[in-house]
């Protein structure tokens, strides 16, 4: 996608409070635990690379991702850690994670026995994890007597293989109902009865488990949205102030004009002036991640809250003003000018949606700047 740097519209990348966070979680965690930042989708939008290694910098001794190629992205850019592909990948591409050691979540035996033929053909060796489906019912080994084939199946071809960790995801860490989650630990304790050896790794607490979940267990944190300084919550469960959010997006005004009674804006005339209105234009759409639905919403105008009128376009979006603003005048939409704030759970309680979609949505057309 061609990077929009000549417009006034982007995000801020704080990297000091990424490592802030990390540190705020290495203090929590055991001695004997590592962390794992997940920098899957972009960094959550933040940017995989330079959150990587600012990560890195601050105590991160492995990385999370969800494609090959995020993957490979991050060796590309000199990361030589551990780096866990938490996804389904293909058997067919097993030769290539092996060639840059990546290593990779497995879910069913049949990966196994395919990737198994291609790795002893290229002589080449892959790191696997093996994924447990406690209670997710997203990818992963859900009962005992395949869980066992597919770790003898391991040790048979130890050649091919490295059994290098074992874990599961758990569904509502994040929740104050914890019947749901207690089920789930149950589960993996049963599942791992089979595991007379346990690899390396031994992970099952995301963001949410370890930070109100410490007695989950595992030497692996996947430290997630966390490390952003979001509320895997959402707003059920209150996150310490302890963390700082790392992102914020900015704009300007790049058109003013004059609204008299009657006149309509935006698409479908969704919205029209009942008296006089002073509206604001901004360069910035759906096609960046801010979402249509935004409409009716606010955004900061010189630190003042302005209301999104009429539909948000595909590139731009009108705010109602309280007076005549000058063109460049500053637009916040996630971050805090003067006293005023909007935070990313602030537009997802809008939108319906949680904070996640909120910053993965930004799209790379808005360039990243980091301090």
């Amino acid at each position: 996608m061609v990077v929009g740097l000549h417009r006034n519209a982007h995000v801020n990348v704080d990297l000091a409070a990424i490592k802030h966070n990390i540190a705020v979680e290495l203090a929590r965690m055991d001695e004997q635990q590592e962390l794992f930042a997940v920098v899957k989708a972009n960094a959550y939008g933040h940017g995989i690379v330079p959150v990587a290694k600012a990560a890195r910098q601050a105590g991160a001794t492995g990385f999370c991702v969800a494609l090959i190629d995020e993957g490979l992205a991050l060796r590309e850019a000199g990361i030589a850690e551990t780096i866990l592909i938490l996804g389904v990948t293909p058997a067919r591409e097993a030769t290539l994670m092996a060639k840059y050691d990546l290593s990779t979540a497995v879910g069913d035996l049949e990966f196994l026995i395919q990737a198994q033929k291609k790795l002893a053909q290229a002589g080449a060796k892959l790191k696997v994890h093996l994924a447990l489906d406690t209670g997710m019912g997203r990818i992963g080994f859900r009962d005992q007597a395949k869980l066992s084939q597919a770790i003898d199946f391991l040790h048979e071809h130890t050649a091919q293989f490295e059994f290098e960790g074992i874990f599961t995801h758990f569904a509502t860490a994040d929740a104050k109902d914890q019947e749901h989650y207690n089920y789930q630990v149950k589960k993996f304790n049963e599942l791992m009865k089979v595991v007379t050896t346990r690899p390396r790794y031994v992970h099952v607490a995301n963001s949410a488990a370890a930070m109100w979940h410490t007695d989950c267990g595992g030497n692996v944190v996947r430290y997630g949205v966390t490390m952003y300084g979001l509320n895997p919550s959402g707003a059920e469960l209150k996150l310490p102030d302890t963390f700082k959010p790392a992102l914020s997006l900015e704009s300007e005004l790049v058109a003013v004009k004059q609204l008299q009674p009657g006149d309509g804006v935006g698409y479908g005339k969704t919205y029209t002036a009942s008296k006089p209105e002073w509206l604001g234009t901004v360069p910035l759409g759906y096609a960046d991640g801010w979402l249509r639905r935004m409409q009716g919403y606010h955004v900061l105008v010189a630190g003042q809250p302005c209301e999104i009128v009429g539909r948000v376009c595909m590139d731009q979006f009108m705010v109602r003003l309280p007076h005549k603003l000058p063109l460049g005048t500053k637009v916040t939409l996630i971050g805090q000018d003067g006293e005023q704030k909007i935070t990313a759970q602030d537009a997802a309680e809008y939108a319906q949606t949680i904070n996640y979609e909120i910053v993965c949505a930004l799209s790379e057309r808005l360039p990243r700047y980091y301090k």
